[in-house]
């Protein structure tokens, strides 16, 4: 178990103006923010971060939507940050997100669903070393 985990708030939740709210939800929740920048992905960074899901029928999709427009990215801590980070932001599909959860309240759908979680320790030190150097930790 680790103490971090790894965040991007996707295009849709940018877009609408949600960045702000999201944040304070990490920070209220008890996460501390360890490294963060708001950028956006090329297509080809896109495809490499996701490649996981290469052979997905949504893969397109999803590469896509990910270099659309810009993200806000962040590596953050906690106790069992991986677990209590997937609790916080609730299922995948907004409409079966536990009220209070980051997608109930900011997702649109499915594909546009406000924010990234790191679904296990590896890929959250995995995803954090794609976007931020050791010396952006903080």
């Amino acid at each position: 178990m680790s103490n971090i985990t790894f965040t991007m708030i996707k295009p849709d939740a940018v877009r609408a103006g949600n960045i702000g709210a999201i944040l304070q939800q990490i920070t209220d929740a008890g996460f501390a923010i360890k490294a963060m920048k708001f950028t956006q992905l090329s297509m080809d960074e896109a495809k490499k971060f996701y490649e996981v899901h290469a052979g997905r029928p949504f893969y397109g999709e999803l590469v896509e939507f990910m270099s659309s427009g810009p993200i806000v990215a962040a590596v953050l801590e906690k106790e069992n940050a991986v677990a209590d980070f997937r609790e916080l932001i609730g299922n995948t599909n907004p409409a079966d997100a536990k009220i209070g959860t980051i997608r109930q309240k900011y997702a649109n759908s499915v594909g546009e669903n406000a924010v990234h979680g790191s679904d296990s320790d590896e890929n959250a030190l995995i995803e954090a070393n794609f976007h931020f150097s050791g010396r952006d930790f903080f």
